[in-house]
């Protein structure tokens, strides 16, 4: 699954896994992949694996325990939606509809009170 794209294998798995803790994918459990399924998934070493989730551990995405696993942080979606670009814009022009819509109901309301 790795491409030949000159950024690092780790990088792109941390990538992958990133949009997926976005998409709610691990939600459920809180788990992420463990590092023998991540080498399965994306053709990887252990080394390559583990690597990936340093790398969202180092962001604040997730925690690991010793013979447990990697888990989410309870912001993991938030954080790992916001770390994405074009997610965040999407969440922004979201909020943006929301407050037009607020202001063109306070501006309808204010309207009506000036003309009573």
């Amino acid at each position: 699954m790795i491409e030949w794209t000159g950024r690092s294998a780790y990088k792109q798995v941390a990538d992958d896994l990133r949009q997926r803790i976005a998409a709610g994918e691990f939600s459920a459990t809180g788990q992420l992949p463990s590092l023998g399924q991540l080498q399965q998934t994306y053709e990887v070493t252990v080394t390559v694996a583990r690597a990936a989730i340093n790398q969202l551990k180092a962001e604040g995405l997730a925690v690991s325990h010793q013979g447990k696993g990697a888990f989410l942080t309870p912001d993991a979606d938030r954080a790992a939606q916001l770390a994405d670009p074009s997610a965040a814009v999407t969440e922004l022009r979201e909020e943006v509809g929301k407050l037009r819509d607020e202001v063109g109901e306070l501006r309808r309301r204010l309207a009506t009170l000036e003309g009573n």
